[in-house]
């Protein structure tokens, strides 16, 4: 409705005909499913370069079966497309992981956690194991996961240490007037500290002691918090002092302090290859401020991971990871209103590359605080009971609100990580690394939801060990891009129909009984090759299935060219890293192939090793035989599905056909300019939107293309004419 004026003037109104757009959306992503050594199982992970293969899904190993998989996928980015990766589930794989001590146990889930989501679905909560390692696999074997927390504040040597001495006991020193922060020189302290024995080693006379409180001599007890050095917060070298029992009577006589020493300064990380003191790492843990504004205390730990043995770096020591000042508190974040979170057990899922923690250590296993203690009084030498109260066993434990709890200790503590395992086949040393047909399949299903995952590649990768399974794979793989309809498969023989086989005829024969029985799709491409490339990670020769490089040559031809033109031949369709085929066919078995199907890879002296041919697996005569017919309307169909999108919910009348016109004609008149096509005919009017239509609530366009065709076949004729013969005689004869 027009604005009424209400005085002369200019009404300046728009009306905007351009909602909408159409953009080729063709993104050039790969997907391959398949046994990787390390990495998330069941998860699709973009992989941008062979580096970020390398950091996710590790390395090819020396002698197994599965370089083939890793090199197809490595062969695909090679041209320059990205790559979603899923690692297919094993049966035997499991994760590393460290119980309570050092001990392995047996995990819930058959002793694997796939990933992130599995992890928070099934094993956020596990009771039996610490740590574990973030994907399964042998790899993380004698990984380290060193912990440490505020366990105790000095260790002191003794003249003696009574034989009844146990962790839990009381142990207090005389001490007169000492100069308390604030006190200044004219009000000092004396009376009493007090501590509770958190480590106790009756053989060398050592204890360690966590200091609690100061008690005057008139019974006015003040918690106090350790400060290295400080006399006033810690027992000091020729200190005499006194252990008390349970019902706080002395246990036997005073004792004399040699050294007194900070506990955190003499932790070390407990490697196997290297001497490294935590003091190094980072100063000593403490209660976080969140858990103080909650009057909680005891909640700071530190968690490092390190490279023990140098299996994953290289470097036998080699700290990985530092997560230091996280919370045993399930509820701390890193600052008021701070989405972070620093419960260590979401914080190292959340950030650690290489473990997921597991369940809290239980009062069983903590070192003090959440066992029953044996003091509950204490009595100071002058008779003036004054009270001693170590941490109730209903605090103390890990894993609750900071609000009031007081959190137990396990102090500095090393988990070892084992009993990872790989794949079936796998010894050890990496032979073997095979997955199961079912297990690829539900890899690959992972691709099957065109509203999840953006695809438009789908690499078959290598076969499987028989035939047949390598059949029922490449029919499941093309059965994906057959039913999203927005992508294609690219589809590879049977490694032992070609690898191997000295006969070329026989080649030809084992590659057509292989390929009929496929299924028929304009959604797929066959090609005949394995080509021989180096594997520089293993220093030799590899034999791998091109189809990855089929599907490269399609991304880098719809960077370089456009996707309607075709990915083959010699301008376009030169493979990477081909030293030589283990097929090569020749014209005649070409001329067998083409017809199957099978597009071949061949070498061209002089030119390189390329895809020759460009039919899809469509099975009958059709435009859409020709892999530059189907990617041209692939590419036209999603970029005007989008278009298309913009006018839902819109009127369906005039105004709304004539806007979804201007959209799609500019943009096909381009396609047609770009050699994508030789004409085209838009109809969306009233002879396609007829009332019965928009009382449906439709709205329909149809969009007719005559799409260009790629060369297949050259016919070069010459003819030979006598001397006195005008060419215009002879013309159209030949």
């Amino acid at each position: 409705m027009a604005t009424p004026q209400l005085s002369p003037g200019v009404l300046v109104r728009e009306v905007d005909l351009t909602v909408g757009r159409a953009d080729n959306v063709l993104d050039n992503i790969g997907a391959i499913a398949g046994p990787f050594p390390i990495g998330p199982v069941n998860e699709a992970t973009d992989i941008a370069t062979e580096q970020d293969l390398i950091n996710v899904f590790g390395k090819p190993k020396s002698t197994d079966n599965q370089y083939s998989y890793w090199m197809s996928a490595s062969s695909y980015l090679s041209y320059g497309g990205v790559l979603k990766v899923v690692r297919a589930a094993g049966t035997t794989l499991s994760n590393a992981n460290a119980a309570v001590g050092v001990s392995s146990v047996a995990m819930t889930g058959a002793g694997r956690i796939d990933n992130y989501d599995d992890y928070i679905a099934n094993h956020s909560e596990a009771s039996n194991f610490n740590y574990a390692s973030k994907n399964p696999g042998t790899w993380a074997n004698g990984l380290k996961v060193c912990v440490i927390d505020d366990f105790a504040d000095q260790t002191l040597s003794l003249t003696e240490v009574p034989d009844t001495a146990v962790v839990g006991q009381g142990v207090s020193v005389s001490k007169t007037d000492l100069v308390v922060p604030g006190a200044g020189t004219t009000s000092l302290f004396s009376g009493y500290i007090k501590g509770i024995v958190t480590g106790i080693n009756t053989v060398t006379n050592v204890a360690d002691v966590k200091v609690v409180s100061r008690v005057t001599t008139a019974g006015v007890e003040t918690k106090i918090d350790y400060e290295e050095g400080a006399g006033y917060a810690s027992f000091s070298a020729a200190d005499s002092v006194t252990f008390l029992n349970g019902s706080g009577a002395k246990v036997g006589a005073s004792h004399t302090v040699s050294t007194a020493v900070d506990w955190y300064d003499q932790q070390t990380l407990g490697l196997t290859n290297a001497t490294t003191f935590w003091k190094s790492i980072a100063p000593r843990p403490v209660t976080n401020k969140y858990a103080l504004d909650r009057q909680g205390k005891g909640d700071g730990i530190h968690v490092v991971v390190v490279d023990d043995d140098g299996t994953i770096t290289g470097i036998q020591g080699n700290i990985l990871e530092k997560h230091l000042n996280l919370s045993k508190a399930l509820d701390a974040v890193s600052a008021v209103n701070s989405p972070q979170k620093i419960w260590y057990e979401q914080f190292i899922a959340d950030y650690s590359e290489y473990v997921y923690a597991g369940g809290n250590p239980s009062s069983a296993a903590d070192s003090y605080w959440g066992t029953t203690p044996a003091a509950t009084g204490f009595t100071l030498s002058n008779g003036t009971a004054a009270s001693y109260s170590p941490i109730s066993t209903a605090d103390g434990l890990w894993g609750q609100d900071a609000q009031g709890i007081t959190f137990s200790a396990t102090g500095a503590t090393t988990y070892i990580l084992v009993n990872g395992t790989d794949y079936s086949g796998d010894t050890g040393s990496g032979t073997g690394m095979k997955a199961s047909l079912a297990d690829l399949i539900t890899g690959y299903g992972k691709f099957a939801n065109e509203d999840e995952i953006e695809v438009d590649y789908i690499i078959m990768g290598p076969g499987c060990d028989e035939e047949y399974d390598s059949q029922a794979k490449a029919n499941y793989v093309i059965s994906l891009s057959n039913a999203r309809k927005d992508c294609m498969s690219t589809v590879g023989p049977h490694r032992s129909n070609v690898v191997g086989v000295t006969n070329s005829d026989t080649q030809t024969n084992n590659l057509i009984s292989y390929f009929s029985p496929l299924s028929s799709s304009s959604y797929a491409v066959f090609d005949s090759g394995y080509k021989y490339t180096y594997d520089r990670f293993n220093n030799k020769f590899r034999w791998v299935p091109t189809n990855g490089d089929v599907a490269g040559l399609m991304a880098r031809t719809s960077v370089n060219s456009y996707p309607w033109f075709s990915p083959a031949g010699q301008q376009r369709g030169i493979l990477n890293n081909a030293i030589k085929l283990a097929y090569n066919p020749t014209k005649a078995q070409r001329d067998k192939l083409y017809p199957a199907r099978v597009n071949s890879i061949i070498t061209q002296p002089g030119i390189g090793t390329l895809l020759f041919g460009d039919k899809t697996g469509l099975g009958f005569a059709s435009a859409f035989d020709r892999i530059n017919v189907r990617r041209l309307f692939l590419t036209i169909e999603q970029a005007l599905s989008k278009a298309a999108e913009a006018q839902l919910f819109e009127l369906n009348d005039e105004l709304t056909r004539a806007n979804f016109r201007n959209i799609v004609e500019p943009y096909l008149r381009d396609v047609q300019a770009k050699r994508g096509l030789y004409g085209f005919l838009v109809v969306c009017d009233t002879t396609n939107n007829t009332p019965d239509v928009i009382d449906n609530n439709e709205f329909r366009a149809d969009i007719f293309l005559k799409p260009s065709k790629s060369i297949n076949y050259v016919t070069l004729t010459f003819v030979a004419t006598r001397t006195g013969v005008s060419f215009e005689e002879v013309v159209g004869r030949a």
